[in-house]
């Protein structure tokens, strides 16, 4: 099995080899199409010659070094940028569709200009997918000189424009925007009457930036356009009084991994009493049980400054993979409800669905995708299987001399703390920059008061404060410089030596450049690598290295600790053996979390069939490609809506209550499917009796005041957000209001029928 494995990596080296050998022959190819002795002139004459060319229907990889020399040339006169040979070989491969791996600090952001200018020759419009507004409008700026001066428009989306600011910006030949905002314009456009409202145009080709995080991390992240809520009534405070009157162990329980939690018997007897509902577990009781559970998650296993914190008056979730605040997003169901009732404060709840689209069926509606990240080859299966990518590692401009330590392992967390204070002490007296990664807003603020008591001044980034990044982490290569961070994914900004300070620089490097340091181990090993790779950017000199603790919370939930008989010591164990366990576990995790996602797309991707074959209607009606007059169009598209809308309302209904499937050994994602596909089909018949109906009624009117007066109107107003379904659509945390329901339906089931597992 070895020999089989070291084959087909010796298969895959070699062919990358080959592919990167075909790469670099071309980027010299570029290289002499030395265009230093033309003028402005000649330059623009010959962008718009390409542009020709290309609306002639030239293929674009036959004016690709044609193209790229251009670019190479005007990023020289406009931004005082020459593009590395490996710059060049990255964009070469992002034209090629792939994934590429470029190392943080090799310069990414001028690699997909190349690649955005050539497809935007053909006029139908490029998008760059970053991962934040802040990056966007940077990068829109930063570039915009070149893209100009070559004869193309460029500008940025940025959450809160106005419709018509948008569809200019949509309009341009390269369009730099978040990937949710731009979902989100999606969304918006797919529910509007007048096709005068949608902002987009037909995609066409897109970058992603931060591809991993986008594409992987947040894939499944659903984006949701919902009508305005109503505020959430008292119910949600009385059910978390009776939570807090419930004590652990005695009247609930959480699983090995303390995931999930659910009421034990006692638990449901003390709280049938507390509500004086009878039994819980009766169907007509099912919605008591459902809000009780939210109120117990939210109260057990939601923590605060490590899951949400709250900032003015507001539950605002954090992002598992960054660590900031993830903006404009919610959990499912009354959860949401459930955790500003625990905080004490009033929600928002309710407002129909009127659309929803995950990221990664948003992305892949663009028939050309590419994307870039630091960090991509640990996943490559992934982008494989999901997007049928393939991945390429881009070598950098300068060999990377980092030295990354071996984890030093603790028995107990108060020794790594310990350790981790005199590390950073020690280091930090040599005037040594710093940068710690912990994993959450609780763990940062814990060190940074440690480092306090040390005398030991840091700069704190997390999801407090997180509007400070960009000149936080552009200083923390400063001598003297500690910064504490919460996860670094789609951070985006450079941490240069001496801040950019070349004599400050040039001390830095002689201290050994940049050390990293981080405090637990990740359940993949992109997001450590996100994190050692910002140090040692461009052949500078640099470390890294993982503290870890038996009582991390990764290792806990694989016994690590129960497995390792170590005794309580504060000096870190040395064993070659439990780094591998380490490693082993992550790599687990990786494949576990791969599988949840294939077993999680079953559910979602026949809605998304459901919804294109709708939407495509839909579309040719908005455009009038449908002979139909103005009030059928009106009627039609209507009713499309409405319809859609109730689907999702009954889909949102079916997945929360489908694991009960499996109470009948039925297979959950079958049924699924299958009731989906019978709701569906009796879509078009409703449509049509509705719409014939409502023409009778309007009398064949064409006036858009009766329209409104027979209510055949968008919505008043709506809202975006993004549900944060990390709770419901996990397997190590599925115990949902529904979930818990049919735990308790199966303690009651199992001895009647003598079972034993279901």
């Amino acid at each position: 099995m070895n020999l089989a494995v070291k084959l087909m990596q010796k298969f895959k080296d070699r062919d990358t080899q080959n592919k990167l050998k075909g790469y670099r022959d071309k980027a010299e190819l570029i290289r002499k199409r030395n265009l230093e002795a033309w003028d402005d002139q000649r330059l623009k004459a010959e962008s718009l010659r390409l542009k020709k060319e290309a609306k002639l229907g030239t293929p674009l990889d036959e004016l690709l070094v044609d193209a790229y020399a251009l670019v190479c040339e005007a990023a020289k006169r406009k931004l005082g940028l020459q593009p590395y040979d490996v710059q060049i070989m990255a964009a070469i491969a992002l034209h090629d569709r792939f994934v590429i791996e470029q190392h943080t600090g090799e310069g990414k952001t001028l690699s997909a200009v190349m690649p955005a200018y050539l497809n935007a020759l053909t006029g139908e419009g490029v998008h760059v997918l970053t991962f934040n507004d802040y990056l966007a409008n940077r990068d829109a700026e930063w570039m915009g000189p070149i893209y100009r001066f070559l004869g193309l428009t460029v500008k940025s989306v940025q959450a809160g424009m106005s419709l018509s600011e948008k569809r200019e910006a949509y309009a341009t030949d390269i369009t730099y925007v978040t990937a949710k905002e731009a979902g989100f314009d999606y969304l918006r456009d797919t529910i509007t009457l007048s096709e005068a409202d949608t902002v987009h145009r037909p995609f066409h080709y897109v970058i992603v930036d931060e591809a991993d995080s986008l594409l992987l991390d947040e894939a499944r992240v659903p984006l949701v356009i919902a009508g305005e809520p109503d505020s959430s009534g008292n119910d949600v405070i009385r059910f978390a009084d009776v939570t807090r009157q419930l004590e652990q162990d005695k009247y609930y329980d959480f699983d090995e991994f303390k995931r999930n939690v659910y009421l034990n018997e006692a638990g449901a007897a003390k709280a049938e009493s507390l509500l004086g509902c009878g039994n819980l577990y009766e169907s007509h009781n099912s919605h008591l049980l459902s809000s009780l559970n939210c109120a117990l998650y939210a109260e057990t296993l939601l923590k605060k400054d490590v899951d949400y914190i709250v900032r003015d008056g507001k539950i605002e979730l954090i992002d598992e993979y960054t660590g900031r605040v993830a903006e404009n997003r919610h959990l499912p169901e009354g959860l949401q409800a459930a955790l500003a009732a625990k905080e004490g404060l009033h929600s928002k709840a309710g407002g129909k669905i009127l659309g929803t689209i995950t990221l990664q069926h948003f992305i892949s509606l663009y028939p050309k995708i590419c994307g870039m990240t630091a960090t991509a080859y640990a996943s490559a299966m992934e982008f494989k299987e999901i997007y049928a990518l393939q991945v390429v590692q881009i070598p950098p401009n300068r060999p990377n001399i980092r030295i990354d330590q071996p984890h030093r392992i603790y028995t107990h967390k108060e020794a790594k703390l310990k350790a981790l204070v005199q590390e950073i002490s020690s280091v930090h007296a040599m005037g040594r920059p710093i940068l710690i990664g912990t994993s959450s807003v609780e763990e940062s603020d814990m060190l940074a008061k440690a480092l306090a008591v040390a005398g030991v001044p840091c700069h704190v980034l997390n999801a407090k404060n997180d509007v400070e990044e960009a000149e936080v982490i552009a200083r923390a290569g400063e001598i003297g410089a500690v910064t504490v961070s919460t996860n670094m994914a789609g951070r985006g900004v450079d941490i240069r030596l001496g801040g950019g300070n070349p004599t400050q620089a040039e001390v830095v490097a002689k201290l050994g450049g940049l050390y990293v340091i981080g405090t637990h181990v990740n359940e993949s090993v992109r997001i450590d690598d996100q994190l050692r790779g910002r140090s040692g950017r461009q052949g500078d000199p640099g470390a890294s290295v993982f503290f870890v603790s038996l009582e991390d919370e990764l290792l806990l939930r694989f016994g690590i600790d129960k497995a390792i008989h170590a005794h309580r010591q504060d000096e870190a164990l040395e064993d070659p053996v439990l780094r591998s366990k380490i490693a082993h576990i992550q790599r687990v995790i990786m494949g576990q979390n791969f599988d949840i996602h294939q077993e999680l797309n079953r559910y979602s991707d026949m809605v998304e069939e459901q919804r294109r074959i709708l939407y495509e209607e839909r579309l040719a009606i908005l455009k009038g490609e449908t002979p139909m007059s103005p009030s059928e169009q009106r009627v039609r598209l209507y009713y499309i809506d409405k319809f859609w809308a109730d689907h999702l309302a009954y889909i949102s209904y079916l997945r929360e209550g489908i694991h009960l499937e499996s109470l009948a050994s039925r297979n959950p994602i079958d049924e699924f499917h299958e009731q989906i596909i019978q709701a569906y089909e009796q879509i078009r018949a409703k449509i049509n009796s509705k719409s014939a109906n409502m023409l009778v009624r309007l009398g064949g009117s064409n006036d858009p005041a009766k329209w409104e007066e027979f209510g055949l109107k968008s919505p008043t107003s709506t809202r975006t957000y993004i549900i944060n379904d990390q709770y419901i659509q996990n397997m190590r945390s599925s115990w949902t209001a529904m979930t818990v329901f049919a735990f308790g339906i199966r303690k009651i089931l199992r001895p009647i029928f003598k079972l034993s597992k279901f």
